[in-house]
């Protein structure tokens, strides 16, 4: 089998469960991954024969791919803010606007403050990538999954970042350790929004760290924004990832708690995704 025999099957396979352009995608980042070609070679290569093993691997990915289960959790791994990331059934698979965060976190903070925590951490991407670019920061992750925790150790050290990982529910946990930032990409989507979700993210990533009720939607964001308040140094920075349909109702959240200098921002699809707000000096 050749690399374009491959790609048609690929192609026609895929196309109506993720669409022509997203197929390609898949079919581009899986054979990169075991044919250890470029993109380009794979555009430009497309009579290279490959191997009985190889093929039956990509073979045996396409299976995986078309009963939903994410790219990444069959590659075992993911690229965030440019850094490798394993990942499993246990974790989020990062997403690019949390790298949109992140990104405003290294601008906004540079070198002037000195200690992060990083809530609900998951995979670590969060935590692991600030540590990377902000090497200055004493970073802690807080996750209540063990399970999440051991993936995100396991990317600290993949990554050779030194964090502190707490395993502890935000919902109940207390401290006497403050921090400079605190940034959290909490649960957010309300059981109401799963009819508009793709299938494989409802069927093979962990719903605790994804849905909230349709009640109390924001109950991470008060708790959060509570053990801000409390934990959160003087001129301190409070960082959140958000549901784009409640972006009113969490930004009423810091106003009534008084938070000050409060922003919020677009994602680059325009959607109201990120708030930045500080406590008083």
């Amino acid at each position: 089998m050749n690399i374009k025999d491959l790609e048609k099957e690929y192609l026609q396979s895929l196309k109506d469960l993720y669409g022509a352009e997203e197929a390609k995608a898949l079919f581009i980042l899986s054979t990169s991954n075991i044919v250890k070609l470029t993109q380009s070679e794979i555009l430009l290569k497309q009579d290279k024969v490959i191997t009985v093993k190889q093929s039956d691997k990509l073979l045996k990915i396409l299976e995986d791919l078309k009963m939903g289960k994410p790219i990444q959790h069959i590659l075992g791994e993911a690229y965030f803010y440019n850094l490798p990331f394993r990942v499993n059934e246990n974790v989020l698979v990062p997403r690019p606007e949390t790298e949109e965060l992140v990104d405003w976190i290294v601008t906004e903070v540079k070198q002037t403050k000195k200690s992060l925590i990083d809530i609900g951490t998951g995979s670590g991407c969060i935590a692991v990538s600030l540590k990377k670019n902000l090497s200055h920061l004493d970073v802690s992750a807080l996750d209540v999954s063990e399970k999440a925790l051991t993936v995100a150790q396991e990317n600290a050290n993949l990554n050779q970042a030194e964090i502190n990982f707490i395993e502890a529910d935000i919902l109940s946990y207390t401290t006497s350790e403050t921090y400079d930032i605190i940034v959290s990409n909490p649960p957010y989507i309300r059981e109401l929004e799963k009819a508009d979700m793709h299938q494989n993210v409802l069927e093979h990533e962990p719903h605790r760290a994804l849905f909230v009720s349709n009640e109390n939607p924001l109950i991470f964001y008060n708790a959060i924004a509570d053990f801000a308040l409390t934990n959160l140094n003087p001129n301190g920075y409070l960082f959140f990832e958000i549901n784009e349909f409640l972006w009113a109702e969490t930004l009423q959240i810091l106003i009534d708690k008084q938070f000050k200098n409060i922003e919020l921002r677009k994602d680059m699809q325009g959607k109201d995704r990120m708030i930045m707000a500080r406590t008083n000096p």
